[in-house]
């Protein structure tokens, strides 16, 4: 394709666009040539022509790859070639190919797969250059990339079609790179230390584990509802009463609530969970296993993050809530009554529902004043046992729980505590939920009379942590959007 041609090309519609991909297809097909190819074997990919120029200059190579741009100048044409790694400059010329071959290199299109052989070099402008001797189209592209000086901005558009995007935004490619390395790297970071990966049921006859809404299935065999799972935990603390002592897992959990920026129905997270350990054995994991990934992915554990620079370091603070809504806000519930609670947010400007607990007044006002404060990783410790139905209480303190939850850049990170064995303060917990559910709390736990029966068999002392990695992923690169981050976010359909 000439410039002229790529020129004109621009201010065709998509549909005419496509008309004329078609027609070369068919043509080809009708000279003989299967424009979707089979099996071909490379010798290089671009980085290594790029970065092993000296070892390879005058050498043969042999690499496929998408062609991402074309420039036409009678007898020679240039096209940059991109593979998974990086790009090469081709340089296919009437004299080396052949006048057949020659005009057939010059019907490809942007978009299309081929393979090449050629000849390692350097033109006269210096540039590193593979000499086509030989191509084979691999994949005929049917539709044409987004203009190549704009790319693909729109960002709703980017996220609905990220195959394109990874095609014309390569930096996006780099963070699902990042992204991967990030899950490598906790996982090094647990098996080092004697934690066995698990798996556990993804379809749950009862959501527990959190406080979420589930998404609701049904099972045709079975003719029963089954929910799409909210949390490993109930499972995973389960295997502690059977004999393991240290288990994790990795993998997606689903709760029906609303998008954001920081939220996705459809998420990932690491749970941890240590016999015989407590909140601060886990707070302090919690730490270096932040460290020990931002070291590995960043190489520092000082990050970057939308105008911050937020440093990971160990040891985190820990601040009890109370005390940090005290220093935040003016306003301290210590011996508040659930009345004095409400009536102290209401004078802050904060509405709370009349039947509001002291508990949720709590949430409140940390959410209001607190949370949007934390930029520096910091552990909030010391919640109301009634927002933390599985967590055990201080011995000191019943009312509130041995709980932390890490933040920073303002978002929570991480939940965890030490756990609740004790069934029947667990089973009483269990069933306030059940009347926090029915007067509409939808988020409220449903009661498991399986895993009481499972304590009731002995769970030893445990910590156990939770970590959101979609959140990790976005801190660690820079991503502004939870969307940032999965490679396929969910969106409302279009009409």
């Amino acid at each position: 394709m000439s410039e002229t041609h790529q020129n004109t090309e621009q201010q065709l519609s998509l549909n005419e666009l496509m008309r004329i991909r078609r027609d070369k297809l068919q043509q080809l097909r009708d000279g003989g040539v299967e424009p979707y190819g089979g099996r071909f074997e490379t010798t290089h990919q671009t980085n290594e022509i790029m970065e092993q120029f000296d070892e390879l200059a005058e050498s043969d190579t042999v690499i496929a790859g998408r062609i991402m741009s074309f420039r036409t100048h009678g007898k020679a044409s240039f096209a940059d070639l991109m593979d998974s790694s990086g790009r090469v400059q081709l340089y296919a010329r009437v004299n080396t190919l052949g006048e057949d071959a020659y005009e057939q290199f010059k019907r490809l299109d942007i978009g299309d797969h081929i393979g090449v052989h050629g000849r390692v070099f350097r033109t006269r402008r210096g540039e590193i250059s593979v000499e086509v001797k030989q191509v084979t189209l691999l994949s005929k592209s049917l539709r044409p990339l987004p203009e190549k000086w704009h790319g693909l901005k729109d960002v709703e558009l980017r996220y609905r079609q990220r195959y394109v995007d990874l095609i014309v935004n390569p930096g996006v490619r780099e963070v699902f790179i990042a992204r991967s390395k990030i899950l490598q790297y906790i996982r090094q970071f647990l098996q080092e230390r004697g934690y066995i990966e698990v798996e556990t049921p993804m379809l749950n006859v009862i959501p527990g584990g959190a406080n979420a809404r589930p998404f609701v299935t049904h099972h045709n065999a079975l003719d029963m509802d089954l929910f799409m799972r909210i949390a490993p935990e109930l499972y995973l603390k389960r295997l502690l009463v059977g004999g393991f002592e240290k288990v994790f897992e990795m993998g997606k959990n689903f709760r029906n609530e609303g998008i954001s920026t920081k939220h996705n129905p459809e998420y990932t997270s690491v749970e941890v969970y240590q016999a015989y350990a407590d909140m601060e054995d886990m707070m302090r994991m919690t730490e270096d296993c932040f460290a020990f990934v931002a070291e590995q992915v960043l190489g520092t554990t000082q990050v970057e993050y939308q105008g911050h620079v937020v440093d990971l370091q160990p040891p985190w603070p820990r601040v009890p809530m109370l005390e940090a809504i005290a220093e935040h806000s003016g306003v301290d519930l210590t011996g508040m009554s659930d009345e004095e609670a409400r009536q102290a947010a209401r004078d802050k400007g904060i509405h709370v529902e009349n039947n509001a607990s002291k508990a949720h007044v709590i949430e409140e006002l940390f959410d209001a004043f607190v949370e949007p404060k934390l930029i520096q990783p910091i552990f909030i410790t010391d919640h109301p046992v009634e927002v933390s139905p599985l967590a055990k209480r201080r011995p000191d303190n019943p009312e509130l729980t041995e709980r932390f939850e890490p933040f920073m850049v303002t978002w929570e990170m991480a939940n965890g505590f030490s756990e609740l064995n004790d069934p029947i303060d667990q089973e009483q917990r269990f069933r306030r939920q059940v009347e926090q559910r029915a007067s509409g709390d939808e988020e409220a736990h449903m009661i498991d009379e399986d895993y009481i029966r499972a304590l009731e068999y002995g769970m030893p002392p445990a910590g156990g942590l939770g970590i959101g990695v979609d959140r990790l992923v976005m801190l660690l690169t820079n991503s502004p959007s939870i969307r940032d981050v999965l490679l396929f976010p969910h969106m409302r359909p279009r009409d």
